[in-house]
């Protein structure tokens, strides 16, 4: 998005200079107090689209002596700020620190927890991508004509009508790099868009002035080639941001809008779930959401539980347990007192941790905007000083004014700007072929420097469906009768059951069941009951590296059925090939500690750690990388997310929970967990062509700029060499489809890296 976009204006007033605000009052409102003193607020400012935007805002507000700290999410589009409640005796004017910001040209208003904006960004971007393509491809039609030797007048007639074609492609198509350089100039900055904007402009100038004046050459096709190739930069970087922004608007979605709220005298009222208080009473039905984190007062059900410990199978819950927002209620009613806020609750919690961690992960882009930081100035100097200097030389302006536009044209940076987006997007290719979908623009540049892969388990390494295990020794009639009760309910273990059975037939009697417990009939054989062992038998029994149900009558054990989930195909191949490639390999789940030992076992994974919260993944992976080490994380719960973007790189398979599959950088479409090694493969192959057009496209700055320089290259031979540069660039990247195709398990085992002793604390 451009620098000047200006953001949705929510509940605001008018300051002094007549711009829009979010007021004092509502931004104390909507503030979190942190303790000692310190409150965080949160804005969203839609004009964020590069590190130089980063580095203003940031450093606007930390000059207020008020903050505390400050910091930007580009992919949110979010201004986080710590700052004290009191200033020398006088309480802080919250409003100042979003004046600070639109001091500098950016709009700000209130940010809301997965507030999505419109992608019609995306589509003007489109829109002028398509518009600048048709015109540079009729312009360049009309040049052939003139290289070919037209006679003046058909010249100039070739000339003006490119000259009528470029004006309003300009105009439409890069308004995105006037707008954004001239708000910086505006207030006293510059970014990468103010030399693209005057290089396109002197160049259009230029050829117009030649063409009025009959001049034989005029270099319409190179601006708007040059206008052309950026945009398609310009687009592929805000499609990837898009992408990043879209799980956690996902994730916000799982909170329900309001909630039956009880008072004292048993009246109901539905309330909005932000103006939910701690300690007041919600009414709970079976099938809805529990909207804020709880404790169960009246009632007992089944939760599906799996945006807490990712694991399928429903948790029962009774009076007295605590309950988590956005866990899905199942079975049965339920009323809660509410323990926390909204914005306090566990889904909260989520959200932030994958805030953070995309925050964290900006600084990679960071790196490439500050580096570019130095481009624009550099470029400035580089041509101004050219410009003098052949003024200085022949004292001919004309001449030293084509040789400033030839050094703006031939320095652009489409080359350097190709180098990562092409190689990405044919490996994708390639990737997608093999059942690999890349949703993040910078994911395998990430997953070839990973050296350790970290899986859950539920729905990753294993498939996420339990199955009988022991049906074979247990008598036809009984399995045939736990069938029949099993067929009333929808919980994943009695399916398991009801699956297994051959037949099934119909009890008489009075069956129900009984949330979190399992089902009992009253028949006149007696009463059946199928379900845990401490509701069929009254005895809790030893736990197990696997999940039983008890089948009972009248309290007497008739059959133990177990249960294990099955292991996604080729995942043990896939575990061995990535040790053999010299990979740390660990589990991280939220199952039961026998369960998840009984697994690593059958995988030979010896590092695994079980009963983890979505907040404790998140350590483990921070921890890892604190040991030096990069983690790829493979998930595919809800409660996977937050360490999915933790994570140095991340992949989810396509079974996974939404808000998962649009935490991950990498979906595999297959059911084969050999998806991760092909993966690493690919974007070890990938990484290597990105560091060969970085070489290229620098090597031809060195070889080019210092021709534009001494003036033997005009603005058209300028835009001739860079699209050259470009062509290189893409040449180069094709060659992954033809290397793809040859690659094999030897030669990817050859280059991996040396296999590490430890996974940090998951050791």
């Amino acid at each position: 998005m451009s620098c000047c976009a200006v953001g949705a204006e929510t509940a605001l007033e008018i300051d002094r200079s007549g711009q829009g605000l979010p007021s004092s009052e509502e931004l104390w409102l909507t503030s979190r107090a942190l303790g000692g003193g310190l409150r965080q607020t949160d804005l969203s400012v839609p004009g964020i689209h590069c590190g130089a935007c980063i580095t203003t805002i940031e450093s606007a507000l930390k000059t207020r002596p008020e903050v505390e700290r400050a910091r930007v999410n580009l992919s949110s589009r979010r201004v986080s700020i710590v700052w004290k409640e009191d200033l020398s005796g006088e309480r802080t004017d919250p409003r100042e620190l979003a004046r600070a910001i639109r001091e500098r040209g950016y709009e700000t208003h209130l940010f809301a927890p997965g507030e999505e904006e419109g992608d019609t960004h995306l589509k003007q971007l489109v829109r002028a991508v398509a518009v600048a393509g048709f015109a540079s491809t009729n312009i360049m039609l009309l040049s052939v004509s003139v290289w070919s030797g037209a006679e003046a007048a058909t010249r100039d007639l070739f000339h003006w009508i490119s000259a009528l074609i470029a004006a309003p492609t300009l105009i439409y198509a890069g308004r995105f790099f006037y707008a954004s350089a001239w708000n910086a100039l505006k207030h006293g900055r510059t970014n990468m868009d103010v030399p693209i904007a005057l290089a396109i402009t002197l160049s259009y100038g230029i050829s117009l002035y030649e063409t009025i004046t009959h001049g034989t050459h005029a270099w319409f096709d190179g601006t708007v080639m040059l206008l052309f190739f950026l945009l398609i930069g310009r687009t592929l970087d805000h499609m990837m941001r898009g992408r990043a922004r879209s799980a956690i608007s996902s994730l916000a979605r799982l909170s329900p809008r309001g909630a039956m709220v009880v008072d004292a005298d048993g009246g109901r009222e539905y309330r909005p779930v932000d103006e939910i208080k701690p300690g007041e009473r919600l009414a709970i039905a079976a099938g809805e959401r529990i909207p804020v984190d709880g404790r169960i007062l009246v009632g007992s059900s089944d939760l599906d539980r799996s945006i807490v410990n990712g694991e399928s199978a429903p948790a029962p819950v009774h009076i007295g347990d605590t309950v988590e927002a956005g866990t899905l209620n199942l079975t049965g009613p339920l009323t809660i007192e509410a323990t926390a806020a909204a914005r306090d609750s566990l889904l909260a919690e989520i959200m932030g941790l994958m805030e953070a961690a995309e925050g964290g992960r900006a600084r990679y882009r960071r790196i490439a905007d500050r580096a570019a930081q130095y481009y624009s100035p550099a470029v400035h100097l580089l041509a101004f000083l050219s410009f003098i200097g052949w003024m200085f030389i022949d004292g001919d302006f004309h001449h030293a004014m084509l040789v400033a536009v030839a050094v703006l044209i031939i320095t652009c940076p489409c080359a350097l700007g190709l180098a990562v987006p092409v190689v990405q997007v044919i490996a994708a290719g390639r990737l997608f072929q093999n059942g690999v979908m890349v949703k993040d623009g910078s994911a395998m540049e990430r997953l070839a420097e990973i050296d350790t892969v970290l899986f859950d388990k539920t729905g990753t390494l294993t498939a996420g469906e339990p199955r009988l295990t022991n049906g074979a020794e247990i008598k036809p009639s009984v399995l045939a009768t736990a069938a029949g009760l099993a067929v009333h309910s929808r919980h994943p273990l009695a399916m398991a059951i009801h699956d297994a059975a051959p037949v099934a037939p119909v009890l008489s009697g009075d069956i129900r069941e009984i949330p979190g417990a399992g089902i009992e009939a009253v028949t006149a054989d007696g009463i059946y009951r199928l379900g845990s062992r401490a509701f069929a038998c009254g005895d809790a029994g030893e736990a197990s590296g696997q999940s039983e149900v008890i089948l009972s009558l009248d309290g007497r054990e008739l059959a133990c059925f177990r249960f294990e989930d099955r292991l996604r195909p080729l995942a043990r191949e896939s575990v061995d090939k990535l040790t053999r490639m010299g990979f740390a390999t660990g589990i991280l789940s939220g199952d039961r500690e026998p369960v998840v030992a009984a697994l690593a076992r059958r995988l030979g994974i010896e590092r695994w750690r079980s009963e983890l919260s979505p907040r404790g993944k998140v350590d483990e992976c921070a921890a890892a990388a604190d040991g030096g080490h990069r983690v790829l994380m493979v998930g595919d719960g809800i409660n996977d997310a937050p360490a999915l973007r933790a994570a140095h790189v991340s992949m989810a398979p396509a079974t996974a929970a939404d808000v998962g599959r649009q935490a991950a950088d990498f979906v595999f479409l297959h059911q084969g967990l050999d998806a991760v090694p092909m993966a690493i493969d690919t974007s070890r192959r990938a990484g290597r062509l990105i560091r060969q057009n970085f070489a290229l496209a620098i090597g031809y700055n060195i070889i080019a700029v210092p021709i534009a320089i001494m003036g033997y290259a005009t603005p058209l031979i300028a835009a001739v060499a860079m699209s050259t540069s470009s062509v290189i660039v893409v040449a180069n990247a094709l060659r992954l489809r033809a290397r793809m195709g040859k690659a094999s398990a030897v030669s990817a085992e050859r280059q991996a890296p040396t296999r590490l002793g430890a996974i940090g604390s998951a050791s």
